[in-house]
């Protein structure tokens, strides 16, 4: 349930959320209708019923259940490159935007007022304070931003579309179980393909991981900060976290440097564009008697492995980066997000 949630949330990061400026593209395929919406809906009710989903909640979601235009036209709209193209935009742009001298202050302001819990959650899953800070601020502004899409109708018109009927009818279902722990429906609310609360997390994934973090007994993503901090430390653990590693560090290759068989020779089974761009994993010793110097910060222990990325290409800052990244990679599979995370988290402990 891992790689749903990852393939979902690289969809969300790569795409912009609608905007009254944005344009949408007409509809691709279809006709997408009310009638078929409706004529749809009983077999999602048996896939309700099957997975055990309570009849009260059923009838609760089903009796209101609309069908979403506007969700079937942003999934269908989603921008692309240019057809065949295989260009990869610089990385300096994104990271302006993404670790802004707004999201550090807060972030920052965050972290010193409430240090004594972020390091009591660290210390119970292991995961660095300031990691946690940086994803809930990458993928809701610390909470600020959310989303407002009725999830239920979202979800079962995805799963009416039919593109990806399997993967949008279990969060719907997923969904219906949150209702079943107590979630009212008033509060299932996200972006239009199912993200969720402040961590963002897919239906599935709440169920599997969100925790309770301030001790009331729930586990409330969408309004608490300590239960979606430590639902975050929570999913990193489960991701294989390593504890005190860094996630990387922002280093300089020299002019000298050869590039020569440092390619990797690993593919990656999900997301291989963003894998094939690292290089071979070697230890940080053998990385410093190549010659690479680190920009700032400290240098992981000589026995930890590491791969380089040079997002910029030769010339530029790079990065050697330690499994710890590829597990924010588990989150989002997008170097540019991934990167991202892990310089604002810096940014934040600072």
């Amino acid at each position: 349930m891992r790689f749903v949630h990852q393939m979902m949330m690289a969809a969300l990061a790569a795409f912009p959320p609608f905007s009254a400026g944005t344009a949408v593209a007409q509809v691709r395929s279809g006709p997408f209708t009310e009638a078929g919406f409706r004529a749809y809906l009983p077999q999602l009710r048996a896939r309700a019923e099957r997975e055990g989903v309570s009849p009260r909640t059923i009838g609760l979601a089903f009796a209101d259940l609309q069908f979403s235009p506007r969700t079937i036209e942003l999934d269908q709209a989603q921008p692309g490159g240019a057809a065949g193209s295989t260009a990869i935009p610089p990385f300096e742009p994104y990271r302006r935007q993404h670790v802004s001298a707004p999201l550090i202050s807060r972030g920052q302001r965050i972290y010193s007022e409430n240090l004594s819990q972020l390091n009591a959650i660290g210390r119970r899953y292991g995961v660095q304070p300031s990691i946690m800070l940086a994803i809930f601020g990458h993928e809701t502004s610390y909470g600020s931003v959310t989303g407002d899409f009725d999830l239920l109708n979202s979800l079962a018109s995805l799963a009416y579309e039919g593109r990806r009927r399997d993967l949008f009818a279990d969060e719907f279902v997923a969904t219906l179980k949150a209702m079943d722990r107590g979630i009212p429906r008033s509060q299932l609310k996200g972006s239009w393909a199912g993200a969720t609360g402040y961590p963002q997390f897919l239906p599935s994934v709440y169920l599997r991981l969100a925790v309770d973090g301030d001790g009331d007994g729930r586990a409330n993503i969408w309004n608490s900060r300590p239960d979606a901090l430590a639902s975050i430390a929570n999913y990193f653990q489960n991701a294989g976290w390593k504890p005190n590693v860094p996630w990387g560090v922002p280093v300089r290759v020299p002019d000298s440097f050869s590039r020569a068989g440092l390619s990797t020779r690993l593919t990656s089974p999900r997301c291989p564009r963003v894998h094939e761009r690292h290089s071979r994993w070697m230890s940080i010793a053998e990385w410093r008697a190549q010659g690479i110097q680190v920009q700032n910060g400290r240098w992981p222990a000589d026995t930890e492995q590491a791969t380089l990325l040079e997002p910029d290409g030769p010339g530029r800052t790079a990065y050697l980066l330690t499994t710890n990244y590829r597990t924010i990679l588990d989150y989002n599979c997008s170097n540019f997000y991934a990167l991202s995370v892990g310089i604002l988290a810096d940014e934040i402990a600072r």
